[in-house]
């Protein structure tokens, strides 16, 4: 088990107020609210005008597809010229939900403009043979079948070798993708990719699936004449692949989630259904569509699933299109076979990955890395997430294998439509290709990355890219591969690194609580008031309720079955929760445990209050209200942290307006964000001295992408120039937005650019004399380097700014500094 425990955190009960309330209570027409007030209010729903659209999908104003600019008119230019030609275009999908799905969206959509299978074809890379993003032997067989025009979704952004080698053979390249930009604009005909967008942006946050939504929308609204089926019907696809992509449903996310949830429940009526493999997916799964945990528990884990085991996840997008009924309840029960071999495959991986650990002294372990032969590749990304969160470090888990030409570009993918017989969110990116000598290595280890607790795995990841073959992905989760005479190098750099950062605090995994309430509370009227909050996901999250001073009854657990009745390998347990405001017990379930693991006597448990619509009448049962179990521990009365302490010397005020700040108590307030743990525990260092709390009221960091900071800092520089005026550290610093480090390497690249810069006591002076500029390889490495102190700055202030104030608190008072 692991040695770090969890400390559960109590968030902070910031009361809204009282027109907070009555807004919200007209908008849901209910009496209550209180609960969902709280909610809405902790996570930065502060202004009543928002209320009515954030909660009614009906009164939002989605965003037009044309907001991307210049590139999406480029590419619907692009595409009516391809249509008036008769010309062939090729699909570029990927094998996880997202790309699944957005490989759907795109064959339904573009299909109303383009014969399927005559002029429009799909392909889709394997996930055993090959990796995420484009290959030159995938572009060969395009080529092959007379491609003329390439459109990528939810892949695509840096893969410039490729895209220039598929120009060379005459085919045009428009991207849709979601992933890493590279510095400069790829040679592409388009690139809609909302990471260009502000981080504000309404559209900042869409997955690879609502990007190519936004393209055959946008196709939609230039030729209205041409679709003979309506664009609301690709909206389930598109909640799907949101869903389980697991990106921020804020802005436009949120809204195509919502709408799309709704065009879900219609796929589980009959007389409705459009999509006969979904209505057969939600079938198996037990599911009626309207809930966005029917995607996250149900249809995403089994589209993921069929790659994972299989390798191949062509016949998915055949799956969520295809109009044969038949055909798809075939293709359905195979998604089903692969998922419960997924789950215990998952299961078997776990154990093995547990036993490792005990033998491993992890007092002095900050990054897990391991690896084995027997794993299988296409579980070891949920494995590692797992293991991530109940040991509280990042995790990177690898399987060892021999090399493989897919691994060198020669691919197996398979074309939509021509193979008749073939029979939860994860999104690791973008594999970027490191090629570091010309003899292939005989043996690789490749597996996946996650990550936890606001620590960025793939930045320290991408510092060790000299001893990978491969690497790409997001902070929270990255594949990679790497020659195995690396795998010792890289595991010791990797710790060290992790270690000298200042988030590397020691600090074990922690629970976040929202709510405390009563096992009398729990039912329909606060699942109806919770529900307003939904679709729930990253950023925001299923509310996690605590309930004190608990004891279960009526525990028993069974192994799962699959749809042929076959026990599998994973196991739930079901109970009864009791505490002292109840006469009869509340059913809940705890997947993945056995009874023994729940403790007897009285409980803490934290839970997730869920409505279960499964119905079985031959056996008694009905749908009804039940809790998932996330952790439970003996009962303790001092064990929880609470997110402000009265008596505390540091006080949260984070999210809250310093004009409803509690009076009296003249703290010292911080309103900036920290770059650093010292700079934090220096100004908490004053708040001592004088005696007095220290208020930390910094906003949430605007996190301006880190090129436009380099164009500004370029701009100052020009300026100060030709003005001969001067300007201080400090005034750089929050205009650039930026820590020291990051100024410094950005003063270094303005050198290689001709300027000088100097320090006189009235500020920093910088002037600029033509002169023979360094070359563009040096040059653009030092960009490179100061562009990544940005994002580095960027993480840190988005750390302190979401860190648990319990967290901080720990840190500030201890007596050491950190740097």
């Amino acid at each position: 088990m692991p040695e770090l425990p969890v400390q559960w955190q109590l968030q902070s009960i910031d009361q809204p107020p009282e027109a907070f309330i009555q807004t919200l209570r007209s908008c849901i027409a209910c009496n209550s609210g209180k609960y969902l007030a709280q909610l809405l209010w902790q996570r930065g729903m502060r202004q009543p005008e928002q209320l009515q659209g954030y909660l009614h999908a009906e009164d939002y104003q989605p965003t037009s597809p044309f907001a991307f600019g210049q590139e999406m008119e480029l590419a619907v230019e692009r595409l009516q010229r391809a249509r008036d030609n008769a010309e062939i275009v090729a699909i570029w999908g990927d094998f996880d939900a997202d790309g699944v799905t957005a490989t759907a969206v795109l064959w339904d959509g573009l299909g109303q403009f383009f014969t399927q299978q005559k002029t429009l074809f799909y392909y889709i890379p394997n996930r055993l043979t090959e990796s995420h993003g484009l290959s030159q032997a995938g572009i060969d067989v395009l080529h092959s079948k007379g491609c003329q025009l390439m459109v990528t979704c939810d892949t695509g952004s840096t893969n410039l070798t490729e895209i220039e080698y598929a120009q060379g053979l005459g085919i045009d390249v428009i991207v849709t993708d979601h992933h890493t930009l590279p510095l400069s604009r790829p040679p592409v005909t388009a690139i809609l990719n909302p990471r260009s967008l502000a981080a504000d942006h309404p559209l900042a946050t869409l997955s690879g699936v609502a990007v190519a939504y936004k393209l055959v929308e946008a196709l939609y609204s230039i030729l209205p004449h041409v679709p003979q089926k309506p664009l609301q019907e690709l909206l389930d696809l598109v909640a799907i692949g949101l869903i389980a992509d697991l990106v921020e449903l804020k802005g436009d996310c949120r809204y195509l989630a919502q709408i799309g949830i709704q065009q879900l429940q219609k796929q589980a009526n009959p007389a409705t259904a459009t999509r006969p493999g979904v209505a057969k997916l939600l079938e198996f799964c037990k599911r009626s569509g309207d809930r966005p945990t029917d995607i996250s528990f149900g249809i995403g884990p089994r589209i993921n699933a069929v790659s994972r085991i299989q390798g191949d996840a062509h016949f998915c997008v055949e799956l969520l299109t295809s109009q044969d009924k038949h055909r798809c309840s075939h293709l359905a029960e195979a998604t089903e076979l692969a998922n419960t071999r997924r789950k215990a495959l998952q299961k078997e991986v776990v154990q093995q990955v547990i036993n490792r650990l005990a033998q491993v002294d992890l007092s002095t372990t900050s990054v897990i890395v391991l690896a084995d032969e027997q794993w299988q590749p296409g579980v070891l990304g949920l494995v590692a997430g797992q293991i991530a969160q109940e040991y509280g470090r990042p995790t990177i888990l690898l399987s060892l294998e021999r090399w493989r030409s897919g691994e060198w570009g020669v691919g197996s993918g398979n074309w939509g439509g021509s193979r008749e017989d073939q029979g939860d969110g994860e999104d690791e990116g973008e594999i970027q290709k490191f090629t570091f000598s010309s003899t292939p290595p005989p043996l690789l280890a490749r597996g996946s990355a996650r990550s936890l607790n606001n620590i960025d795995l793939y930045q320290l990841i991408q510092g060790q890219e000299h001893l990978l073959h491969r690497f790409g992905g997001h902070p929270y989760a990255a594949g990679l591969s790497l020659p195995v005479e690396n795998l010792p190098l890289f595991t010791e750099a990797i710790n060290q690194r992790l270690r000298q950062l200042s988030d590397s605090t020691g600090v074990g995994p922690s629970l976040i609580i929202d709510l405390v309430v009563t096992v009398k509370e729990l039912g329909k009227e606060l699942f109806q008031e919770l529900k307003w909050l939904e679709p729930c996901g990253m950023g925001n999250p299923t509310p996690r309720l605590l309930i004190r001073d608990c004891w279960f009854e009526k525990v028993w657990n069974q192994k799962i079955r699959d749809c042929t009745g076959r026990k599998v390998e994973y196991i739930k347990t079901e109970f009864e929760l009791w505490d002292s405001s109840v006469t009869k017990g509340f059913p809940g379930v705890w997947w993945g445990h056995y009874r023994e693991d729940i403790p007897a006597g009285r409980c803490d448990a934290v839970v997730e209050l869920d409505f279960n619509t499964y119905a079985n009448e031959s056996k008694g049962i009905k749908p009804h209200y039940e809790v998932r179990l996330i952790a439970v521990r003996p009962a303790e009365t001092d064990g929880l942290a609470p997110a402000i302490a009265p008596h505390s010397m540091l006080l949260d005020w984070r999210r809250t307006a310093l004009a409803n700040a509690p009076t009296g108590l003249n703290p010292l307030i911080m309103t900036q964000c920290p770059h650093s743990w010292t700079e934090l525990q220096l100004w908490f260092r004053r708040a001592e001295q004088s005696q007095r709390p220290l208020a930390i009221a910094y906003p949430a960091p605007t996190l301006t992408p880190p090129m436009d900071i380099w164009r500004r800092l370029v701009g100052i520089a020009k300026y100060l120039s030709r003005t001969a005026q001067t300007a201080t550290r400090q005034q750089l610093l929050d205009k650039l937005e930026i820590g020291d480090r990051a100024l410094q390497l950005g003063f270094q690249t303005l050198t290689q650019l001709g300027f000088t810069v100097t320090h006189p006591e009235t500020g920093f002076q910088i002037t600029w004399q033509p002169a023979e500029l360094t070359s563009d390889q040096n040059l653009a490495e030092a960009v490179e380097q100061f562009l990544l102190a940005v994002k580095e700055d960027q993480f840190r202030r988005q750390y302190f700014y979401q860190t648990p104030v319990e967290t901080l608190r720990e840190m500030v008072e201890a007596k050491v500094v950190i740097c």
